[in-house]
């Protein structure tokens, strides 16, 4: 019963990154935007999630050839994204896009704070989440314009220093804003991720203080893959 199982699960979760409603066989695309966690930053086989995810869904799951363009730039903000979408040819790929990823914040909220998690300030932070939201919005608005049916997956924050219950706090709020600007518009989700480091050992899943290893990234890999599966609508 496990792999009729896990081949329905894929199904499912295909259909909820995609969009579809039939599995004809033909080539589907995913757009990938992001930082450093989305490059795959720390993975020393320079797949991180991205590649990971595509390769799950390629080998698991008779669906057509799936490919997902990663448009991860180490130490992007949500600007940087902007910027992106500035340029026609990107636009047009998100336009024909069948599904999109959104995983951005980390950096905001670290510069906001000068560049790092020590000695937090907390109006500087809180004036860096209005800069996000803000920023984050006019993302979200514009990749629905360009695309009106695919479904957007924006990914939440994690805590790489869990045993801070302060940044665990401001991670929270910047989450919290998060899924509530999700709700805000028709067919894009919010897939939280704190949950998947607690109680990991840094030293087994992160390659650096922030950054995961390969077998974090599989981690969240899997994270999108399985929430993913929550989001059925198109069935």
């Amino acid at each position: 019963m496990r792999p009729v199982f896990y081949a329905i699960l894929g199904i499912f979760a295909v259909s909820a990154l995609l969009g579809w409603a039939h599995y004809e066989s033909k080539e589907r695309t995913i757009v990938a935007f992001g930082d450093s966690l989305t490059y795959g930053l720390g993975d020393k086989g320079d797949e991180g999630y991205v590649d990971k995810l595509e390769s799950v869904l390629n080998q698991k799951y008779e669906t057509g050839p799936i490919e997902i363009a990663n448009y991860g730039i180490v130490g992007q903000e949500t600007n940087g994204i902007l910027n992106q979408l500035e340029n026609p040819e990107t636009r047009e790929e998100a336009s024909k896009a069948d599904g999109m990823i959104v995983f951005i914040g980390t950096n905001d909220l670290i510069n906001s704070n000068g560049g790092d998690l020590d000695n937090l300030q907390e109006a500087k932070i809180h004036e860096g989440k209005e800069d996000y939201r803000r920023n984050l919005t006019s993302i979200l608005n514009t990749l629905r314009e360009e695309n009106h049916s695919a479904p957007i997956h924006l990914i939440g924050l994690y805590n790489p220093y869990p045993g801070s219950s302060e940044i665990e706090r401001h991670i929270d709020q910047w989450n919290d804003l998060n899924k509530k600007l999700a709700a805000e518009y028709e067919g894009i989700y919010f897939i939280p991720l704190n949950g998947v480091f607690k109680n990991k050992s840094k030293e087994e899943y992160f390659s650096d203080s922030l950054h995961p290893n390969e077998k974090g990234y599989k981690l969240i890999a899997w994270r999108i893959l399985n929430d993913s599966r929550l989001f059925r609508e198109s069935l």
